[in-house]
């Protein structure tokens, strides 16, 4: 009796501090390419990850979560939006650096015009809304979300200080030639380029390229680290941390991590390289890409150490996931580690692989620890959920701002009867010409206009098309395709015939 008292106290003073609403500081830890069995939590066997295994073990754990596409850009533009794929203008890799002229740093040659198609310039998206709600905004890693000098760089979409790539294409090599920054403390007025000047000094390619000290993603960190550490508790602040492990190139500082992996995979292997691709040849392709992973977790640890340090875990929601399933480039290799967790397919397929992801979330007092949830959930209700936590109240003009996600913060909270749930989720990616929508327990995946059909329930990896057997329901997501579907002239898919 005594300690159901104690834990009934425990929720009424949570819920006090909520209604009381102290606005909630928020970070957002974003990796790439990690799969849905890649941490220990969701099953790893071969890959150490203590630290993200322990917020797990002190926050809830989504089965039921997925990106907003199977590959970068168009998934992240999904979080930055709140709208799906069939409706955002983002939709896949639109690059800007083949058209570019070439800049010299020391004997290499690079791109002067780098990054991806931008976001709409007339949509919102998460850092302005946070900006709009009196939060201080940080992003470092990747953005993905407009080529350098275009309308839409951290510094005019909402974010404070900023630090990594604006191109994901240049986040290939994890030795770059430069780095972006903004910094409004700083005084920086636009985006601008931070030359690695003891990178430049070697060949961006060939085995001096492995010379280079300075690794992005540790620098990148160090730089969310310091942003984090300036944090006073005073203004809520907004981080968004979407680091590029483990995406290829397989690379990394020969350091503990990597060389007890490297005895751990003895016999390993090696990858020789493509012609003409931008992954430098890797040797110890499995103690790499291991290693890259425990890196990314030991990351997460001391962005708590730092929270508790300042005082701030209480009041900080943390979530971690995703850009998308596994991918096998640069010598990657998932069946190795069983990166897929049992699901079908990988990264650019709209699979399960593809795009069913780790998702975690912490926050201390607010969200019990220990549990795990199979609400389905996708990117785009990132956004709604940020919203309801900060209790922004002025939900965006529907006719501007559309949103197709719905916050699941009752969720989070433990307010299930509250939660409203998804009549679908949907997908579409125009570079393998593939959509996909899930109903409840029924997939349908469209590849190059043909429709196949799966029961998840029974049929977790996609093996069994039952199409046939139920025309009705074929009809019926067929229907929400067409409901969904806004055509885009940049990112065309071939539509099934209804």
């Amino acid at each position: 009796m005594k300690k159901e008292c104690l834990i009934l106290s425990a929720l009424i003073s949570a819920a006090s501090a909520f209604s009381q609403h102290k606005a909630p500081n928020i970070i957002f830890i974003l990796c790439d390419d990690m799969g849905y069995g890649d941490l220990g939590c969701y099953g790893q066997k071969l890959i150490n990850t203590p630290h993200i295994d322990q917020m797990a073990a002190e926050g809830m754990r989504f089965t039921q979560a997925y990106a907003g596409s199977p590959v970068s850009a168009p998934s992240r533009a999904t979080l930055m939006t709140g709208q799906h794929s069939g409706h955002t203008h983002v939709r896949g890799n639109k690059e800007y650096w083949p058209q570019s002229a070439v800049v010299t740093y020391g004997e290499n040659q690079d791109y002067a015009v780098v990054g991806q198609e931008p976001y709409d310039s007339a949509h919102v998206i998460l850092p302005e809304v946070m900006k709009k709600n009196g939060y201080t905004t940080g992003m470092f890693g990747k953005w993905a979300g407009g080529y350098e000098g275009s309308w839409s760089t951290p510094d005019k979409r909402g974010v404070d200080e900023f630090y990594g790539y604006i191109c994901q294409f240049q986040a290939h090599l994890y030795y770059p030639n430069f780095l972006n920054r903004y910094s409004r403390s700083k005084g920086d007025k636009k985006v601008k380029r931070i030359v690695l000047e003891e990178n430049i000094k070697y060949p961006m390619f060939g085995d001096d390229y492995f010379k280079r000290p300075q690794y992005s993603a540790d620098l990148i960190h160090q730089e969310a680290l310091k942003w984090l550490d300036a944090q006073t508790g005073e203004q809520p602040f907004c981080g968004i941390f979407t680091y590029t492990l483990p995406h290829a190139e397989l690379a990394q500082p020969h350091d503990s991590i990597f060389n007890d992996y490297k005895k751990k995979f003895f016999t390993d292997k090696t990858w020789g390289g493509d012609e003409g691709s931008r992954y430098n040849p890797s040797d110890h392709t499995h103690a790499h890409f291991a290693g890259m992973i425990t890196r990314l977790d030991a990351y997460v640890g001391e962005i708590f150490k730092k929270l508790k340090e300042k005082g701030l875990d209480e009041n900080t929601i943390v979530f971690f996931s995703s850009d998308n399933g596994p991918h096998e480039e640069g010598g990657a290799d998932p069946e190795f580690f069983g990166r897929d967790g049992k699901l079908r397919g990988l990264k650019r397929q709209c699979h399960e692989g593809g795009i069913r992801i780790p998702f975690i979330v912490r926050w201390p007092g607010h969200i019990a620890s220990g549990t795990t949830n199979d609400h389905q959930l996708a990117f785009y209700d990132i956004l709604p959920t940020f919203y309801e936590l900060i209790g922004d109240k002025k939900f965006p003009d529907k006719n501007k701002d559309y949103f197709d996600g719905i916050s699941f913060a009752p969720t989070l909270l433990g307010n299930d009867k509250k939660q409203k749930e998804h009549e679908f989720l949907y997908w579409e990616f125009h570079e393998t010409d593939q959509m996909a929508v899930r109903m409840g327990d029924w997939k349908l995946i469209v590849k190059k206009g043909v429709p196949s059909l799966y029961n998840l329930k029974e049929d977790l990896h996609e093996d069994q098309d039952v199409a046939s057997q139920n025309p009705s329901i074929v009809k019926t997501m067929l229907g929400i395709i067409q409901r969904e579907h806004q055509p885009s002239e940049l990112f065309k898919v071939t539509l099934p015939a209804f």
